[in-house]
């Protein structure tokens, strides 16, 4: 191991969380909580990444305590009971590993199919009693989050989901109520220790138009990122395809970048990281350690790699490209 690639899991601190590495594992949806339920199945995947270098583990997106925030079966609830004690059970085995976990706050909005009676909310049909019910499924799922042990909670605010669509003028034409993101952060706050980390996972691009922008300009983005810091966000996790492209045309600041230099707080930075095997000994690997060093960004996330590649941080810290796996579509299906 060189110097340099020593630095790779160095430990650091966000927002007074001390963390093994500079490395994030981003959330990727698994479909494998039978019921809702976190199984020890699920423990041992996130161990497995925690005890090979991730400093921090954010969960896949975790369906908050109300009926209308997803319809599949396997994906994982955040409510009393059960999946309280499955959840618990995983962030102890991470915690066992050294790491640090966070719970990814999840409504998929008009996304999905309608379930128990609910149809899909939207910006445009959701009424004031609807607000409240929401806020309130948010808070309770944020009380459940401290008492299974998690270390942070993120709230999902990106890819066209049900937060995104506040702010997304497609989703949104007439803007109303675009300030109910940095109303689900405000709740949130209010329910988790004033110690713990609350993150807001934002993008420009959605899961079906990777054109799509919420901000034409550093200006409306700073009004929409704005709101959730002084709402109570402490870190901004930056969401976009490929992290070394600019996102505002005359600077080589990306989304990850601009979040910082627009509200001065941490941001992670996500984006095609890893996804083949050269990239570790690339240029490209390079670039996105300097930048970070450069103060761009605070944290990287990890995502699609991590699926074949549990151990992607220590090989990459060894130098050991060559037992690095390439992403593959098929790894998706893969859970060890």
């Amino acid at each position: 191991m060189t110097a340099a690639t020593a630095a790779l899991v160095q430990p650091v601190t966000l927002v007074g969380l001390p963390l093994t590495s500079q490395f994030v594992m981003a959330p990727m949806t698994r479909e494998r909580s039978p019921g809702g339920i976190p199984t020890a199945q699920n423990a041992a995947y996130y161990r497995r990444r925690a005890e090979h270098g991730i400093g921090l583990i954010i969960t896949e997106g975790v369906l908050v305590d109300h009926p209308s925030a997803g319809h599949q079966t396997d994906v994982p609830r955040l409510t009393e009971g059960a999946a309280e004690a499955g959840w618990k059970q995983v962030t102890s085995e991470v915690h066992a590993a050294g790491g640090r976990i966070a719970a990814q706050l999840w409504h998929l909005g008009s996304r999905r199919e309608p379930v128990d009676g609910y149809a899909s909310w939207t910006p445009a049909t959701m009424t004031g009693r609807d607000f409240d019910t929401l806020l309130s499924a948010y808070a309770e799922s944020a009380r459940v989050a401290v008492r299974a042990g998690f270390d942070a909670v993120e709230v999902h605010a990106a890819h066209g989901y049900l937060l995104d669509e506040f702010l997304w003028p497609v989703t949104n034409p007439t803007l109303a109520h675009r300030d109910f993101p940095a109303e689900v952060v405000r709740a949130i706050r209010a329910e988790i220790p004033s110690c713990m980390p609350l993150i807001v996972r934002f993008s420009q691009f959605k899961e079906r138009d990777y054109s799509a922008r919420i901000a034409e300009t550093p200006a409306e983005l700073a009004t929409v990122l704005e709101g959730l810091r002084a709402a109570g966000a402490d870190v901004l996790h930056a969401s976009q395809r490929r992290f070394w492209e600019p996102i505002f045309d005359g600077s080589h600041l990306n989304l990850a970048g601009w979040a910082k230099h627009l509200t001065g707080l941490p941001s992670i930075t996500v984006g095609s990281i890893g996804l083949t095997r050269d990239f570790a000994s690339s240029a490209r690997m390079a670039e996105l350690l300097d930048r970070r060093a450069r103060g761009e960004y605070d944290l990287i996330g990890l995502g699609r790699v991590l699926l074949g590649n549990p151990a992607w941080v220590t090989l990459a810290a060894a130098g050991r490209h060559a037992d690095m796996n390439d992403y593959y579509k098929t790894d998706e299906e893969r859970y060890f």
